[in-house]
């Protein structure tokens, strides 16, 4: 069996990837020399998602379109996750006049469930990052871990990223958003290293 993350494509044109999309798994075979463009422009049958409306997610990175899946670092047996806008078309609403004080009250209130949905996230951020710190103390010890925990890990971390691009923040509570993403890319760049070094315990 083909281990996830690993390529022969020096030896094939075509690879397959695993988008993970609404709690199921779409492979996709594609060549290693597209561009994430056009992964999405295949994924858009499948998911009824236009690619305007898509964010491909690979190890607590958002891809970008005009970049290879061979440059973003994407190989054979990828695991990669799909989040979708459900607001696909609106430049194309008129705009609406809207009262400046209620639209200030709803700027507060919105700021307000930002906070909350951000900190929401930071908690289970940081329960997630003492089983990195676990990982950490028993590779320390010379044990070796189960490849499975890095995997289920980094996908656990991949979900608050994708919790996180879903909360509309402006201002502070953006920056929070910001500083909260930097942390969890953070950790799944320990994970990674772990699982690099566990390889040779």
């Amino acid at each position: 069996m083909e281990k996830e993350g690993t390529s022969d494509t020096d030896n094939r044109s075509t690879i397959t990837v695993n988008v993970k999309f609404s709690g199921r798994s779409i492979p996709v075979e594609i060549t290693y020399e597209s561009t994430v463009e056009h992964l999405k422009s295949l994924l858009q049958p499948h998911t009824n998602v236009l690619p305007r409306g898509q964010k491909l997610i690979f190890k607590g990175k958002v891809l970008v379109d005009g970049m290879t899946l061979k440059s973003s670092g994407v190989l054979n047996g990828a695991k990669i996750m799909l989040m979708g806008s459900q607001v696909l078309h609106q430049e194309d609403m008129p705009n609406v006049l809207e009262d400046p004080a209620g639209k200030e009250r709803k700027n507060i209130q919105n700021t307000s469930v930002s906070y909350e949905a951000i900190a929401g996230v930071r908690v289970e951020v940081d329960k997630l990052s003492h089983r990195v710190s676990a990982i950490e103390e028993a590779m320390q010890r010379g044990t070796k871990v189960e490849d499975r925990e890095f995997v289920v890990l980094t996908e656990l971390f991949m979900i608050q990223l994708l919790k996180l691009d879903s909360i509309e923040a402006d201002g502070e509570a953006r920056a929070e958003r910001r500083k909260e993403v930097h942390r969890i890319q953070s950790f799944v760049g320990m994970l990674d290293n772990c699982k690099a070094r566990n390889f040779k315990l």
